[in-house]
């Protein structure tokens, strides 16, 4: 936890980790709350216009101890794969609790996730019982067959077939459940990485994960918790984004969680919900954001009662920040982090420490520095990979059963993420974008993310993705591929408007030379661009 003081020199410099010798996420997400105020709430389950739904803290112990009995029964064991097939609500957080209970591991998946990249997860993971809805149970039933190692699985929408009811199994759980005497390093939650560059790999987390986040999310948040707090989040709970920066330590800290189970993000749907439930505390994604960039007339239509907003996962671009602070009132506080190691750089507006285009700093608690490729900090404002060293609490353990990829994922005690970036004299950090993602034109090298901010702020532009598209002279030029908005119609005049107007607000280099108008963006799960898409595209153009 972090103690408050005045400047970001003595928050860092304060700081000292206090990882207990024993630890387990799910008694300390629902039973330590429960045995001091059972009735408070810690999940409030929006849908459609009527009141919200609640789950106290004394709920969500009852029936998370009443399922990891059942599914002890049901033969689950500790070391066990138990895949979240799940929306955002009540069930997520009871399985969740009640998988850490166990000390088996925990395996969030999204229901976006087509019937191929399940099994690809199920069959790497080695999955034993899965907890899902009838939609999940739809698209495993295609694939049952090829997944030898599930022998469980549970419906929340009632027994279907060989699935049986989430409710009444819980209901007819055996008492008397004592949860699993679980070390900080004991493997608890199973993450997969979101495959922009290569197959997903299964990121293995200690039960410590959840304490190594909580200097990561109060920064951002400004001291969370404070009264009247309130958090939401579109990101989905499979996510380490919507999971680890939201429901978990929300439910730790004994923060309201506001859920809302739906399938695509609306903007004017997610503004309405943060007015109704009060929202004061919320992560939303950059590509979320521009979205909101939208909807006109954002502060006289909707009265948010926001306090903070943390955005991470991609950069937030100056655009993007400059927006927050006029339409939203407020500066948005930008973070750093991967699914490996999540949440060690962020910014804190409140103790001065925000700067348009920039990241942040180093989390206390965390020393992240920008490295060459000898593992030596770069000097500032020369660009090289972002680093993290270990030891760290929020740190993996390793991919799953890939040894290989754990090693090359360090050098010596510097875990590498892969991501570009600079330090400048000041100790910011600024994201260019993943090694493959960096663009490479006339010498200069540029970080897409920017100029796909900027794409977006024209009136016409939706959605954006740059690109580096080969080129004898120049090594590569900047693609834009564009999305426009409803009413607006793809043209050669467009085109050229879209591409003066990077030029004017960025630079001569860093503008694309051609602009390519598409019906839809490819996105991950978590809401970020496969650019990896859209370069495989430009190269082909280029070997026509």
């Amino acid at each position: 936890m972090l103690e408050r003081r005045d400047t970001y020199e003595a928050l860092y410099r304060d700081f000292r980790w206090n990882i207990p010798a024993r630890f387990n996420i799910g008694t300390a997400v629902a039973d330590a709350w429960a045995a001091r105020e059972p009735d408070r709430v810690a999940l409030l389950v929006y849908r459609g216009a009527g009141a919200p739904e609640t789950l106290s803290y004394g709920e969500l112990a009852r029936r998370s101890n009443a399922l990891a009995a059942a599914l002890r029964r049901q033969g689950v064991r500790r070391g066990d794969r138990v895949a979240l097939l799940l929306p955002q609500g009540f069930a997520v957080a009871i399985s969740h609790a009640a998988i850490y209970k166990l000390g088996a591991i925990a395996v969030p998946l999204a229901l976006l996730f087509g019937t191929e990249a399940l099994e690809y997860r199920l069959q790497t993971a080695g999955v034993a019982a899965v907890v899902t809805n009838a939609a999940g149970l739809a698209k495993l039933g295609a694939i049952a067959g090829r997944l030898p190692m599930l022998k469980t699985i549970v419906s929340t929408d009632g027994a279907d077939g060989a699935a049986l009811g989430f409710d009444r199994l819980i209901a007819d759980a055996p008492s008397g459940f004592e949860a699993d005497d679980t070390g900080p390093d004991d493997p608890a939650l199973m993450i997969f990485t979101s495959g922009t560059t290569g197959p997903p790999k299964g990121a293995l987390h200690g039960q410590r994960v959840l304490l190594g986040h909580l200097p990561g999310v109060q920064m951002p948040h400004e001291f969370l918790p404070q009264p009247g707090d309130r958090l939401w989040t579109p990101a989905d709970w499979a996510w380490a984004g919507g999971l680890l920066n939201v429901l978990l330590p929300g439910l730790l800290l004994g923060v309201p969680v506001v859920a809302s189970p739906t399938e695509k993000f609306d903007p004017e749907a997610a503004l309405g919900l943060m007015e109704r439930a009060g929202v004061r505390n919320t992560f939303i994604p950059p590509t979320a954001l521009r979205m909101l960039r939208s909807v006109k007339d954002i502060r006289n239509r909707f009265s948010l009662s926001l306090r903070t907003v943390g955005s991470g996962g991609e950069s937030l671009g100056r655009e993007t920040y400059e927006w927050g602070e006029a339409e939203l009132g407020l500066t948005i506080n930008e973070f750093y982090g991967q699914t490996e190691c999540n949440l060690v750089l962020s910014s804190y507006a409140a103790i001065g420490v925000s700067r348009p285009g920039a990241i942040g700093k180093p989390v206390p608690g965390h020393r992240v520095a920008v490295i060459d490729e000898d593992g030596r900090p770069c000097p500032p404002g020369e660009t090289g990979q972002i680093a993290v060293a270990r030891p760290d609490p929020v740190m993996f353990l390793e991919y799953w059963n890939n040894p290989e990829a754990t090693a090359k994922k360090f050098l010596g005690d510097w875990m590498l993420t892969g991501d570009q970036g600079s330090v400048d004299a000041d100790g910011y950090v600024t994201f260019f974008g993943r090694d493959d993602d960096v663009i490479t034109s006339s010498g200069y090298r540029i970080g897409p993310t920017e100029i796909e901010d900027c794409l977006t702020g024209h009136p016409a532009v939706a959605l954006a993705a740059a690109v580096g598209k080969p080129d004898p002279i120049r090594t590569e030029i900047v693609k834009a591929y564009v999305v426009l908005r409803d009413g607006a119609e793809g043209s050669d005049a467009l085109a050229a408007e879209i591409r003066d107007w990077v030029r004017t607000r960025l630079s001569a280099h860093e503008y694309p030379r051609e602009v390519e108008f598409v019906e839809s963006m490819p996105l991950t799960t978590t809401g970020k661009v496969i650019r990896r898409i859209f370069r495989d595209r430009a190269k082909e153009e280029v070997g026509r």
